[in-house]
């Protein structure tokens, strides 16, 4: 037999439970984590020119963006993210590079080298670092170029992304291409 209070309490966490699924948060689940879909997905031929053309339609990650405390690895998928982009529109740009082929090596140049940086970061803290980072040479690449939030670049419609300033510490290295 139940009793009236054991049903009571059931209720009222049902009730607490379904009213704290959908409080209108932006973030997009119950923890209120900041949403940094990652990681980004390697510059390939197919999804090049959307890298290069839609840049400003991606999101970027300022530090407003995040709550003051406990998303130390969300900050550092933003700040890696934001380098990316940063070296992808110098990589675009025609700066460093002029044919395709060219724009493609410095794109991916930049997706390794950003992936790398986070990784040396993510091992600089005391949690535990991206699976991805335990990998070594191809593997690395392989399991940070899997299971991607947005494969082809695509941008996030009506965004346009905040200014944020270039990230020093990129160079194309054409003789690797």
């Amino acid at each position: 037999m139940i009793s009236i209070g054991g049903l009571t309490g059931f209720w009222i966490t049902a009730l607490l439970v379904l009213y704290g699924a959908d409080m209108g948060e932006t973030s997009g689940n119950s923890l209120n984590e900041p949403d940094v879909p990652f990681p980004p997905a390697g510059p390939t031929a197919l999804n090049l020119a959307a890298i290069c053309h839609h840049g400003q339609g991606r999101p970027r990650y300022p530090p407003s963006f995040f709550p003051n405390s406990r998303v130390g690895h969300f900050r550092r998928r933003g700040a890696a993210i934001n380098r990316l982009e940063s070296w992808f529109s110098l990589c675009c740009s025609g700066q460093v590079a002029q044919q395709s082929d060219q724009i493609l090596c410095c794109a991916q140049q930049a997706w390794k080298q950003a992936l790398s940086q986070f990784c040396v970061e993510e091992y600089s803290t005391m949690t535990k670092a991206y699976v991805c980072c335990a990998d070594r040479g191809d593997e690395r690449w392989i399991c940070f170029d899997s299971e991607l939030p947005n494969p082809n670049y695509d941008p996030t419609p009506g965004y346009t992304a905040p200014q944020i300033p270039e990230e020093p510490g990129f160079t194309f290295n054409a003789n690797a291409c």
